[in-house]
């Protein structure tokens, strides 16, 4: 192999541990996404597909970023910056609303059999308004992940990007599935409600910031 080539493999590597470890260090803080799988997860419910939405979701903001639509996205989140927010924030307020329900109720008890009641298509509808209704995830696929890979070019841009999913994908899959190891706990009395309060805590404290954030407060 030629000196060439191991350069060319060195800027490879380097490009995707960037681009992962940018992606990991943006996906990993508590959000309401990542609260649904966890979730979901808990519950056992649809796990593969709820992680497979969110991982590959994504995956094709980032490509969206990276390919070039952060900078035409600037000046249009500028534009709509209250109305975005606004949205995300009732949402976020609304899910935190159905959590609180369930602290109280107790319906959320996997022992209850409203637990089954939710379809397939409702599940993935809620992973879908939390993913594409949170403009934070587009501040941070699209515009901020897009916006660090413009110095990188050809594989190495390329490399950025898959470093950068692939942090997605490992990140919703360990969530999703990781989840298990604490089903001894979730089948003592009263564990759901405690999970669905603090969930709750969450999502007000993500509406709050959001509303802020969009200059509604």
């Amino acid at each position: 192999m030629t000196d060439n080539n191991l350069g060319d493999m060195a800027g490879m590597m380097t490009a995707f541990s960037s681009g992962f470890s940018l992606s990991l260090a943006l996906i990993v803080a508590i959000g309401a996404q990542n609260a649904f799988v966890l979730r979901q997860g808990l519950l056992r419910q649809h796990v593969l597909p709820v992680v497979l939405f969110c991982a590959v979701s994504d995956a094709v903001l980032i490509a969206v970023g990276v390919g070039g639509a952060a900078f035409l996205l600037t000046d249009l989140a500028a534009s709509y910056r209250p109305w975005l927010f606004g949205f995300a924030s009732i949402w976020l307020a609304a899910y935190g609303g159905l959590r609180t329900r369930d602290a109280i109720k107790g319906s959320g008890d996997p022992t209850n059999k409203t637990k089954s009641g939710q379809s397939f298509g409702a599940i993935i509808g809620t992973a879908a308004v939390l993913t594409f209704g949170n403009p934070h995830v587009y501040l941070d696929t699209v515009l901020l992940i897009g916006t660090v890979s413009v110095p990188f070019t050809g594989a190495d841009k390329l490399a950025f990007a898959t470093g950068a999913a692939s942090a997605s994908f490992l990140f919703f899959f360990a969530l999703g599935y990781g989840a298990s190891l604490f089903a001894p706990w979730m089948a003592r009395p009263h564990a759901w409600r405690i999970v669905d309060g603090m969930i709750a805590a969450v999502m007000f404290a993500l509406a709050f910031s959001m509303a802020r954030t969009g200059g509604l407060l």
